[in-house]
C-alpha cells in the first residue's frame, strides 16, 4: 500500500515548485487545488456555488475566481461555505485517483489547505514548504500581478507557518531553489527508507 505524503505551505511559499521536483523525481502527484479549480466549472459546482453566492460571483454563465476570491477572502463563514462545496468532491476524486496509486510506494498530494480541511489527519508524512513572508507577498504580488493588500488578505486566511510545522514531520525552505531541490532530494532519500 503506498504512503501519502501532504506537501502544504502558503501562499507564495513555491509549494508547486517543489512538487514538481518531486515529480521528476518519480512520486506520482495530485495537485488538489487544480482538480478544485476544475471541479468548480462543474455543472453541479456551479450550481452549489450560485446558490450560495448569487449570479454575482459568475461572468457568462461560470462561475469567475476572481469575484469569487473577492468575497471570500475577506469572509472566513463564506470561504467556509465555499470549502464545503468544493472540498468534498476534490476528496472524492483524489480517493479514485489513489486507488489508481496505490501500487506505489509513495504518493504524494499537494494542497494549500491540508491543516485548514483537516485531510492531513490522512497523511503518513508531511512536508511544509515556507519561504519568508517578504519574499511570499513579493512573488504573488508578481505572480498574480495584485496588490500587497490582497496577498495579506489571502495569507491570512490561512494558518500561520508556525501553526503548520507544529504539525509537520520535515520542512522545505524554499529561497533558492538548488538549496530547496536538494532538501527534497534528502527527503525522499528518508521516506524510501521508512517501512509501511
Amino acid at each position: 500500500m503506498a504512503k501519502l505524503i501532504g506537501l502544504t505551505g502558503g501562499i507564495g511559499s513555491g509549494k508547486t515548485t517543489i512538487a514538481s521536483y518531486f515529480k521528476a523525481l518519480g512520486i506520482p502527484l495530485y495537485i488538489a487545488d487544480d482538480e478544485a479549480k476544475k471541479i468548480l466549472y462543474t455543472p453541479e459546482a456551479a450550481a452549489e456555488v450560485k446558490d450560495a453566492f448569487s449570479e454575482a460571483v459568475f461572468s457568462e454563465g461560470i462561475p469567475d475566481r476572481a469575484k469569487l476570491a473577492a468575497v471570500v477572502f475577506n469572509d472566513p463563514e463564506k470561504l467556509k461555505i465555499l470549502n464545503s462545496i468544493i472540498h468534498p468532491k476534490v476528496i472524492e476524486h483524489f480517493l479514485g485517483w489513489k486507488t489508481q496509486h496505490e501500487h506505489k510506494k509513495i504518493i504524494m498530494r499537494e494542497t494549500a489547505i491540508l491543516f485548514e480541511s483537516g485531510s492531513y489527519k490522512d497523511c503518513d508524512r508531511i512536508i511544509l514548504v515556507t519561504a519568508p513572508v517578504e519574499m511570499r507577498i513579493q512573488r504573488v504580488m508578481q505572480r498574480d500581478n495584485t496588490t500587497r493588500e490582497k496577498v495579506l488578505e489571502r495569507m491570512n486566511a490561512q494558518w500561520s507557518d508556525e501553526k503548520k510545522a507544529t504539525l509537520s514531520d520535515y520542512i522545505i525552505t524554499n529561497i533558492k531553489p538548488e538549496e530547496a531541490k536538494e532538501q527534497a532530494v534528502e527527503i525522499l532519500k528518508i521516506l524510501n527508507k521508512i517501512e509501511n
